[in-house]
């Protein structure tokens, strides 16, 4: 298993059980850069040290603040939204490039909202 699945995997079972994604952003607002396929993706970590692991060790996100996004508002406004404009979600992006799998907000949705039926 490559360790974006595990990143991805991990992020799944962690906001299932929190209830919250998180997202960074600074004074412009939140990042969506491109992704690994060339689409643009706005990054989501299933905790706020991981979040901090990429503001810390990526200067690129050097003034970026962590930003708790409770689950049911993430479900009613964000995956609409991300939706409407075409982003995809950066689930646990890792490493010194900040990367990992970029997947389409609603199968975030559905694929979270499944582990928290489960449990």
């Amino acid at each position: 298993m490559s360790i974006a699945a595990v990143h991805t995997s991990a992020f799944y079972r962690e906001v299932a059980k929190s209830g919250f994604v998180w997202g960074i952003r600074d004074e412009a607002g939140f990042p969506a850069p491109l992704g690994s396929d060339g689409a643009r993706a706005m990054p989501f970590w299933s905790s706020e040290s991981r979040a901090l692991k990429i503001i810390q060790n990526l200067p690129a996100y050097g003034g970026f603040t962590p930003v708790a996004i409770e689950w049911s508002i993430f479900c009613e406004r964000w995956v609409p939204g991300l939706t409407q404009d075409g982003l995809l979600v950066g689930v646990n992006w890792s490493g010194q490039a900040a990367s990992g799998y970029e997947i389409q907000p609603l199968s975030v949705q559905r694929n979270i909202e499944a582990l928290r039926k489960s449990t």
